[in-house]
Parts: C-alpha cells; structure tokens; sequence
C-alpha cells in the first residue's frame, strides 16, 4: 500500500538537511510542514533549551476511529558526524549510501520516513485506524539528551514502537542495558621535568597503570566496560599533575553497573596511593536498562504484524541505547523496531530501498493494528 517513489523522495530529501545532535531544526520543520499539509498539528517542546540546542522534540497526536488503545510510533531526527554535506546516492541494485564522505543518515531518518509514509497512507486513503502518538526527538545520540525533557505526562500511550534499529526489517530489540559514563581526575604534583622531577607526582603514569588494569570488553556475563578517553599534562618539561580518563559501562542489571563500577574507583585509588597522587570521581547513568516480554502485548502485536507480511517478527537484546530506556523509565513499555539500517555511525552506513518500503509497511500494519 506504501507509495515507493514518495518514500525515497522523503529520504533523499531529509538526507541532504544538515541535522547533527543540537542542530536538528532543518529537518524538524520539515517534519512539521509534511504533517501540517496532512492536516496534523505538530507541537515542539522546550527540550532545545533545556539542552541548548536549536529545536525540541516533536510531538503529534491523531485522534481515531478505531476503539483501541492509542500506540506511540517514535523516530530521532539527529545524526551523528561527519554529517554535514550529505547527500544520498541510490545505486542500480537498491542500495542507497553516501557520497563515502559522511555518514548517510539512515539511523534515524530511516524510522522518520517509515512514520510519515504510514501516516499519509493513513490520511490520503481514510483507513480507520486507532489513536495515535508522533514523537520525533532531538539529540538521541548524545545518550537521548532530548527526549529526557519530554513532557511524559502529556503522552496518552502506554506502548511504543521506536523506529531506530539496524538490522533487517522484521525484527526488533526488546531489551537494552543500562548505561553509565564516569570519569576519574588523578592528581599528582607539578615539576620541572629536567631540575626538580623527584619531587613531582606523575599523574599520567597513576592514570597509565590504572587503565592496563581496568577490565573492558566483556567483562562479564550481559556486561561490558570501555575506557575511552585518556588526558593530562601541559608540557613535555613539566611533571604531570592532572590526568583524566573517561569511560563506560553497560549492563542489563543495574546493580552490576554499580558493582563494576567500585572495581574501576577501587583499582584506580590504589594506583594513585602506589605514588602518592589523589583520585576524584564523577558518574552519570545515560539510560536505564528495559526488559520488554516477549508475552507482552505491544510484543505480541509486533509478531502478528511481522507475520502477515511475512517478516520474522525476531526480537533480541541490544547493547545499545536509545529512547526507548527514557520511554520505559516513564511507564511506557516498548521495543525498537529495526529499519535496514546499516554500518551506523560510519561512512560505509547504507540502506536500501526496499528496507525503507518495508519499514514503512511494518509502520502502516502497525497502526492499522485493532487489538
């Protein structure tokens, strides 16, 4: 039922806007003036502020004829860099890419032009449908900065789809884990390096040492830990008195988070104390893990979908986040449908036209849906 040729025009057209995170007001008026020529009102928030950013998340609500539950359908309008300039090719085979310079943008105007499409579907041809929500955020990629200062109680769904997976269309992630960043500051003590070195405190080599030490990759069972950034010292002649390192840890379980988090402050206290230096510490937690059954309805419902179109309705666990853990925190309970998209985050990332008729399919059969 989907209009092929309009999804890839909507595509293409979005692609060549400039949306970094922080920068998505191209791309949300856009969006804005689509659904407004559909007769849908479209309302931005206050999150832009919050986030100092240059446009909030957008919000839609379409009332129904269709006695159900109301669904909310979720996509992200931010891209992660190199993103400016970006152009989508269409190759003779379907595959769709950039010009190998950027990223393509796929993740997450993928989801954006499954939802549009669904919904013009929706509106061109009067199909009775039940309620339904549109929200498009802002900053998914910074760990969901934008979609935290949404106004949760103003949302009349309990269930979502959030369009924003890699992977082929017919599948979905129902768990994602919680994700907490930290950062460690050692500090030591300034020296000339060439006169006065005995009496400095390195805080580069206490920094040095903890990280051979700090486990990372999977550490453990549903866990994983990275160490990502290491920095410190002003000069090749001066004693370092500062280095910070940066990392993350991601699990399933909360408490494990905690837990190995200890182990990271304890391991690093220990070799600053081994050369006299002192260690300071901060943490966030980005997303909180979910857990979304597979016998749960908005689970069960995906499958049915999944199976008339002949999708395998597959769902499995994710190490990624995305705004589905903020949707989930506020009582929401969801998964996050994939939209053939590939290589994320990358300039190899691509798509296909036929993924991106699929997803739009996926999202029509979705809100047609009476159960």
């Amino acid at each position: 039922m989907v209009n092929t040729e309009r999804i890839l025009e909507n595509f293409k057209a979005m692609v060549a806007l400039d949306s970094p995170s922080l920068d998505e007001r191209l791309v949300c008026e856009y969006i804005k003036r689509y659904l407004a020529d559909l007769g849908i009102t479209c309302t931005e928030d206050n999150a832009g502020e919050a986030i100092h950013g240059t446009t909030g998340n957008l919000y839609a609500f379409v009332d129904g004829e269709v006695p159900a539950a109301p669904l909310v359908f979720s996509a992200h309008t931010d891209t992660v860099e190199p993103s400016h300039g970006k152009t989508a090719i269409v190759h003779e085979d379907g595959t769709i890419t950039s010009d190998g310079t950027t990223v393509l943008g796929s993740d997450d105007l993928a989801g954006v032009v499954a939802i549009l499409e669904a919904i013009t579907q929706i509106k061109e041809n009067n199909l009775p449908h039940r309620p339904l929500e549109l929200l498009f955020t802002v900053c998914e990629e910074s760990h969901c900065g934008g979609v935290s200062f949404f106004d949760f109680d103003s949302l009349k769904s309990k269930q979502a789809y959030v369009f924003d997976m890699d992977g082929d269309v017919g599948s979905a992630a129902s768990s994602a884990p919680t994700i907490l960043t930290y950062q460690v500051h050692f500090h030591g003590k300034a020296a000339h390096a060439g006169f006065d070195a005995d009496n400095g405190i390195h805080a580069i080599k206490a920094a040095a040492k903890a990280v051979t030490l700090i486990p990372c990759g999977n550490i453990d069972r549903g866990v994983t830990a990275n160490v990502g950034i290491i920095s410190g010292g002003k000069a090749t002649n001066v004693v370092p008195d500062l280095c910070t390192i940066t990392g993350e840890i991601r699990s399933f379980d909360n408490s494990k988070v905690q837990e190995k988090l200890q182990q990271v402050l304890d391991i690093c206290k220990a070799c600053a104390e081994e050369i006299g230096a002192t260690v300071e510490s901060s943490h966030e937690i980005a997303v909180t893990a979910f857990n979304t059954p597979d016998d749960t309805e908005v689970v069960q419902r995906f499958k049915a979908c999944c199976k008339e179109l002949g999708m395998s309705g597959d769902t499995y666990p994710t190490f990624g986040g995305s705004d589905n853990n903020v949707l989930a925190a506020h009582g929401v309970e969801g998964i996050v449908v994939a939209t053939a998209m590939n290589n994320c985050h990358s300039v190899t990332e691509f798509t296909s036209l036929k993924g991106l008729t699929d997803a739009a399919e996926l999202a029509l059969k979705l809100m047609l849906s009476k159960d």
